[in-house]
């Protein structure tokens, strides 16, 4: 069972005190810890073998003509990817824009007002659910033919920015539903008690309180839409384009298409520019989550 660390024995009236002592590690337990580690090693390994060679093929190309330059076939040395990446600037805009307030509101309603005993508030959750795992695909689809032919806004800025944003949108909207069911409801039970009104009790306690976790979800959400190419080539996104946007209703491209057409391009030097264009966009997604990660340790609450 053990061996008696204080063993003053049955003259002094104390009982023996004992250590437990197992009978080590069991060798399950070591076998699970070991494939965690070999898991992490290759994921580590795998990512930096990837991010070094992505990095020593942009190193070339990693310069201000791929900053200032425009998209150029015939002479890939002098290429760029501006266009490209003012485009991704115009999309993730708006695509803030239209999503953020949308999902916002709509947490606080489904969180503060909305009865959950009401079959159509129950819908909306499963619904919200549901679509935050459907593929981007469908989405491209549903801009397609709904917002892009059938509103008429044809393959603009506009349409891409409402494709994006009907993707993230239930991100957002559960991202913000946590941080603010995370808000001790003392908080809200408090203010109510000193004569504020729900309202009032929502944006003067809660939602500060809940901006952190608020800001955090929703970046990182912009950051998924950041990334996307397949929905908006479905929506025809332009692959080549010498111009930046100058509106919602202004042709397009963002850097994941401007990539694709790179990659799909014969010759070797446009290896080096997709390369290039890879790393401005890790570069932009790293400093969003890094941001997202700042946000949420500066301004969290500990109740």
């Amino acid at each position: 069972m053990g061996t008696p660390v204080l063993g003053r024995g049955p003259e002094t009236g104390a009982p023996e005190v004992y250590r437990l002592k197992g009978d080590g590690t069991p060798w399950r337990e070591r076998l699970f810890h070991l494939s965690l580690w070999a898991s992490l090693a290759v994921g580590v390994v795998f990512l930096g073998s990837l991010l070094v060679y992505v990095v020593a093929e942009a190193w070339p190309r990693l310069d201000s003509r791929i900053l200032t330059n425009f998209p150029d076939i015939i002479d890939p040395s002098q290429a760029g990817a501006q266009s490209a990446i003012m485009g991704t600037v115009w999309v993730i805009g708006f695509t803030a824009l239209y999503c953020l307030p949308v999902g916002i509101l709509t947490a606080i309603y489904l969180e503060e007002y909305a009865d959950p005993d009401r079959w159509w508030n129950r819908a909306v959750e499963i619904n919200i659910q549901n679509l935050a795992a459907v593929p981007s695909i469908v989405y491209g689809i549903l801009g397609l033919g709904i917002i892009s032919r059938g509103l008429g806004f044809g393959q603009t800025v506009l349409t891409a920015s409402l494709t994006l944003s009907l993707l993230v949108l239930p991100t957002v909207i559960i991202a913000a539903r946590e941080a603010i069911r995370a808000v001790p409801q003392s908080i809200r039970e408090a203010s109510l008690a000193l004569g504020a009104t729900q309202w009032q009790t929502i944006w003067r306690q809660v939602l500060p309180a809940a901006v952190p976790g608020m800001a955090t979800g929703s970046i990182l959400a912009l950051s998924r839409a950041i990334g996307e190419a397949a929905p908006l080539l479905l929506l025809g996104g332009l692959t080549f384009i010498t111009f930046n946007p100058t509106g919602p209703e202004s042709p397009f491209t963002v850097l994941p298409i401007q990539i694709f057409n790179w990659i799909s391009q014969s010759r070797a030097e446009f290896v080096s520019l997709a390369a290039a264009a890879i790393v401005i966009l890790l570069v932009i997604l790293l400093a969003m989550n890094s941001l997202a990660i700042w946000l949420r340790n500066r301004y969290s609450h500990r109740w």
